[in-house]
């Protein structure tokens, strides 16, 4: 395993190396500027059309609310990647790491807008009557290239099965339940094992269902736990982000080895977490039954912020003003201990960590299921599907007994192979956001939108 590991690090090194780096944040930077940093601007409109949508939602538009396909999109995103990421990329990378995680996510926004835009726009129906959509479908019918879709469907399922929807979701639970209640490995695997075939065989509608209730729940149960640490150490805070920005820009960091390492697994991180420019959340936007594809993107692009600039933000705060990167633990455990010495309730810490582990990775498991289903059914068809959810679930069973070290790297080598084909479609279909864009702006109702005036809609 060790001689697989040392072979696997070499090829994710290659992977997340500079051209892939520049062309995910080249692909941010462009939509940003593009957009006029829609980001910013927007993003109180967005965070408005989740609860109060501007466009009616048809039925025969979609299968999902856009609220549900949001959720499903945080269900894949927020999991292992804000708990267990995050402390990797801090170890690894050390402070600094977190501050190229904030970069990545700060451009990421505007890709996830324009992704999410696109998948809604060339999105079609499978022989069930159910929406299929995402990247492969808007390369192959926007771009015109079926071959570099199917590359991306085919990577697409990589991921689901080998990346972030089986091993690293269910080792990651596994391990909590062990810390947390000395759960053995075998318990975890067949109960996650029926719990997951029981859920995804109801399709995107249970899936959906399920994450809506969920993600909300689970966010602010451990939002809260974070905020008690940071206004407990008040104090720290600032030296903390000091810290975070100086060893960001330490020439070892940035430049060493050909590309920091800092840099390098900060941003593969904060992909791993939000999945901006990855092509995933583009597949449930394209379900949902909003008909404005601009107000789908505004909808779908509050996933990074919340997932990243909020949720990572906090656990890399609380894991740096707790010094838990200097007690040599790793993944869930250097988190846990950063909420065990952090709160001033003594146990509790390693509860709201592990238990909110467990939920966040377990929808993450469901959320990424509907995703390889659609890259499935897209390479082979309905057919295909059933075969694929099959293995899925069997690997679901694996997972508890792998390392983490050797699925983390797995995860990076397929995640950076899936966002090749998907930023290359966006780059193609550039003109394509840009004028789906100004034209919905353009509208007199939609210009000189303010945040007061949102406010006193939704009163």
């Amino acid at each position: 395993m060790s001689e697989l590991t040392a072979i696997l690090t070499t090829i994710d090194s290659a992977i997340w190396g500079l051209p892939l780096i520049l062309l995910l944040l080249g692909t941010g930077i462009y939509f940003t500027f593009r957009l006029g940093f829609l980001q910013f601007r927007k993003l109180p409109l967005a965070f408005h059309y989740i609860f109060h949508g501007d466009s009616e939602e048809n039925d025969e538009n979609g299968d999902v609310s856009g609220f549900q396909a949001l959720c499903t999109a945080l269900s894949s995103t927020i999991g292992t990647g804000n708990i267990v990421g995050v402390a990797t990329a801090i170890a690894a990378g050390g402070p600094g790491a977190l501050f190229w995680m904030w970069v990545s996510a700060f451009f990421g926004i505007a890709t996830k807008y324009s992704e999410c835009l696109l998948a809604h726009k060339y999105r079609v129906k499978d022989e069930n009557g159910q929406i299929a959509g995402g990247p492969m479908y808007y390369i192959q019918n926007g771009l015109h290239s079926k071959v570099l879709a199917k590359i991306f469907a085919l990577f697409g399922v990589g991921v689901a099965l080998l990346g972030i929807g089986t091993f690293t979701q269910v080792k990651s639970i596994s391990d909590a339940l062990t810390l947390s209640f000395n759960i053995p490995n075998y318990v975890t695997a067949i109960v996650l094992t029926l719990l997951v075939a029981f859920i995804t065989i109801g399709g995107i509608h249970r899936i959906a269902h399920v994450a809506e209730k969920i993600i909300p729940f689970m966010c602010i149960f451990y939002i809260t736990g974070v905020v008690l640490i940071l206004v407990t150490h008040l104090s720290a805070i600032p030296g903390v982000f000091y810290l975070i920005v100086k060893t960001a820009f330490v020439p070892s960091s940035v430049v060493g080895g050909g590309i920091g390492i800092a840099m390098q697994k900060g941003i593969a991180r904060g992909i791993f977490s939000n999945e901006s420019g990855l092509g995933s959340a583009p597949i449930a936007a394209a379900a949902a039954k909003t008909e404005s594809h601009v107000e789908q993107g505004l909808i779908s692009m509050t996933g990074t912020f919340i997932d990243t600039i909020i949720v990572c933000t906090m656990t890399g705060l609380a894991i740096l003003i707790m010094n838990a990167n200097t007690t040599g633990l790793e993944g869930a455990a250097m988190t846990t201990y950063a909420f065990q010495n952090g709160l001033f309730i003594p146990y509790v810490g390693k509860y709201i960590v592990n238990i909110g582990l467990v939920f966040f990775a377990f929808t993450t498991i469901i959320g990424w299921n509907y995703y390889g289903e659609r890259c499935m059914y897209y390479l082979k068809g309905l057919k295909a599907v059933k075969v694929y959810k099959i293995i899925y679930i069997v690997f679901i069973a694996i997972g508890p007994f792998m390392t983490l070290d050797f699925i983390f790297i797995l995860a990076d080598i397929v995640n950076g192979l899936m966002a090749i084909p998907n930023l290359i479609g966006l780059i193609g279909l550039r003109k394509v956001v840009y004028e789906e864009t100004m034209n919905y702006f353009k509208a007199p109702e939609k210009q000189h939108v303010t945040v007061d005036e949102l406010a006193e809609e939704s009163a």
